[in-house]
């Protein structure tokens, strides 16, 4: 807990002496109808070494393969039982990027949808890739490449990493164009990453100062709208212009993010206390048995016994009242509540109190 209460107060004292950083435009928006595209296809990986489905539990597989060889002309008698152990069922993923063309490669995923135990070495077979329109965008099929590793020997395994997801890196063909266009008429809209009213004030200052008065127009606090040439090669070299400019983001809101699984507490500058007394104390139940014997004199008719003897045992430590000051920062938070013993449970718990409490000033999120 002292560590990570160290690391804690460290990254804070670096975001206090820090000065807000300006970020390029295109770091923090995006130009409206620019976009990616999400791609998925059905499809199957051959040549595994004996780690693919097992067939008698994943029938969907052989129904695939006899399809698969149906197209190609070869025809499997009916009731035929396949016993396939280098073949697996496999979904196939990809992202369309904005303005791909025809015959553009792209890279895809390929994910074991059965019950292989690894992808490693196999190939994957022709795959149709298609958009959320039913359309095929795309053609997937190559080597994969699993970057996980595993052994087996008498009974005992080991594993590195995922073996049952796999990559082509280019395994896939853009066969379809999806139409992105630059803005509507003379204008096109860029849309913050985060709404900020202050961000998009200061990006319209920066637009207009750079090109003009009425160049930009804060439309609400996420979209500008930007007028710009017709002229496509014209557009493309002011957009180019537009999203390098700097433009420093408005401070965020006061925030605290708890991971209740990790215990993790992560919190930004901005977060602020009233005076708030914790106080931190800690209860154990200690319940021990004691076997005991009973054993009887010599010549007599008597019976050895046994029992348990239970000991119940309760400590509680005495709780300590920690005062935190009006105006105290987050690393003086952390540190005095490490200070009295509080491990990251113990922190949830007690921030979600300040919270209900009206000390902390921040709004807390539950992850």
């Amino acid at each position: 807990m002292k560590i990570v209460a160290r690391i804690v107060i460290a990254l804070l004292s670096l975001t206090a002496v820090m000065p807000a950083q300006a970020e390029r435009i295109k770091e923090i928006a995006t130009l409206q109808g620019v976009r990616s595209n999400q791609l998925a296809g059905y499809g199957i990986v051959v040549g595994l070494d004996g780690t693919g489905d097992q067939t008698t539990q994943t029938p969907f597989t052989v129904s695939s393969i006899i399809s698969m060889l149906g197209q190609m002309g070869i025809n499997i008698p009916t009731g035929t039982s396949l016993q396939l152990k280098n073949v697996a069922a496999v979904m196939v993923t990809a992202t369309l990027p904005p303005f791909a063309k025809g015959g553009q490669p792209i890279d895809v995923t390929v994910s074991s949808i059965g019950n292989a135990k690894s992808l490693r070495g196999g190939t994957l077979l022709m795959t149709p890739l298609k958009g959320a329109d039913g359309q095929v965008y795309a053609m997937a099929q190559g080597n994969l490449v699993v970057a996980g590793a595993g052994a087996a020997a008498g009974g005992s395994s080991v594993q590195v990493n995922q073996l049952a997801v796999g990559r082509v890196p280019g395994g896939a063909t853009v066969e379809r164009a999806v139409p992105t266009a630059l803005g509507q008429g003379e204008y096109v809209n860029y849309e913050l990453n985060a709404s900020d009213f202050t961000t998009a004030a200061r990006m319209v200052d920066a637009i207009n100062r750079n090109f003009g008065p009425g160049t930009a127009v804060a439309v609400d606090g996420r979209q500008i709208r930007v007028a710009a040439p017709l002229d496509n090669n014209q557009r493309v070299a002011f957009l180019s212009r537009v999203e390098n400019l700097s433009v420093s983001p408005g401070e965020d809101i006061a925030r605290v993010i708890l991971n209740a699984r990790t215990g993790s507490i992560v919190m930004n500058k901005e977060v602020s206390l009233d005076t708030v007394a914790v106080a931190h104390g800690s209860l154990s139940v200690i319940i021990s048995s004691e076997p005991l014997v009973s054993q009887p004199n010599a010549l007599s008719q008597g019976q050895t016994v046994a029992t348990d003897q239970a000991q119940v045992e309760i400590k509680e430590k005495k709780g300590e009242l920690v005062m935190l000051r009006s105006g105290a920062t987050l690393g003086e938070v952390v540190k005095a509540l490490n200070a009295v013993g509080a491990t990251p449970q113990d922190l949830l718990a007690i921030l979600q109190a300040m919270k209900a409490a009206g000390a902390l000033k921040a709004n807390l999120e539950i992850i």
